[in-house]
């Protein structure tokens, strides 16, 4: 939910921080768009290795592959890190933020309220425990105590499994701070993107972390740029994000971040 690439708990810390106190804006221009038109885009920078604060920059997979979009798409844009909650009402306004890119799951439920852009990525939640736990799939942790952000797809999943009021699960602002969480023993296990969890277990070895992926509980999910509902962004966007995706722009930017080729006819079926 790329937080830098390497990611401590001294800088997980930092970022939460960071994001709790909404700074961090890169200012970018695609190219000319008609009438000097910018788009102003919130993120969550806390979502390693999507979106991330380094220093005062924010960094990550999502901000080089909507700085592609907006190169291909010849439109001036502004992203800025305001917090989860903050990015998703902001942008259903749409007065200051008129899009929102940080990993946001596309849903049913949020298609209600938003648009979305087609479908940008492939992902999947995954848990995340310490070694030697008894945890080997989601069902097994009907009656633990786990770690989630609040208003997530994981949030969603483990209201489902465990039951929406469970005190058992714990809803926190961040995914930096349900992770540490984890790490100070007040949960079992922590529920987040697979990005994020395995960016987390590379990055912190000493800590001796485990990622349990369950396909048959937890199923694919794909990230959308979110827009206001009735954006005429979306029309904007669209081609310039599916060219992206089909002239090896976009493959680049995922091998960087992640070492591997991505499933673009997958992605690009998605829609």
């Amino acid at each position: 939910m790329g937080i830098g690439k390497k990611w401590a708990m001294s800088a997980l810390a930092a970022c939460f921080m960071l994001t709790m106190a909404g700074c961090g804006s890169n200012n970018n221009a695609g190219g000319n768009a008609a009438g000097g038109e910018t788009i102003k885009i919130a993120t969550d920078a806390s979502y390693a290795p999507m979106e991330y604060m380094d220093t005062d920059k924010i960094k990550g997979f999502d901000i080089d592959f909507i700085k592609a979009v907006m190169e291909e798409a010849g439109v001036k844009y502004t992203i800025t890190n305001t917090g989860w909650d903050t990015m998703l009402t902001s942008v259903q306004q749409g007065t200051e933020y008129q899009a929102g890119v940080s990993s946001v799951s596309i849903t049913d439920e949020r298609k209600e309220t938003y648009d979305y852009s087609i479908p940008y990525f492939e992902s999947t939640n995954m848990i995340m425990v310490k070694e030697g736990s008894d945890i080997k799939s989601a069902l097994d942790l009907k009656d633990k105590v786990v770690a989630v952000q609040g208003a997530t797809t994981a949030d969603d999943l483990m209201s489902g499994i465990m039951g929406v009021d469970n005190t058992n699960l714990k809803r926190f602002d961040s995914n930096a701070v349900a992770l540490m969480e984890l790490n100070a023993g007040g949960a079992d296990a922590v529920v987040a993107d697979i990005a994020i969890v395995n960016e987390y277990i590379k990055n912190n070895p000493n800590e001796k972390l485990v990622g349990i992926l369950d396909k048959e509980n937890f199923g694919s999910e794909y990230y959308g740029v979110l827009y206001p509902k009735g954006s005429e962004w979306k029309a904007k966007l669209d081609p310039a994000i599916k060219t992206v995706i089909e002239n090896g722009k976009y493959a680049e930017i995922y091998k960087e971040w992640f070492g591997e080729e991505p499933d673009t006819a997958a992605l690009l079926n998605a829609e």
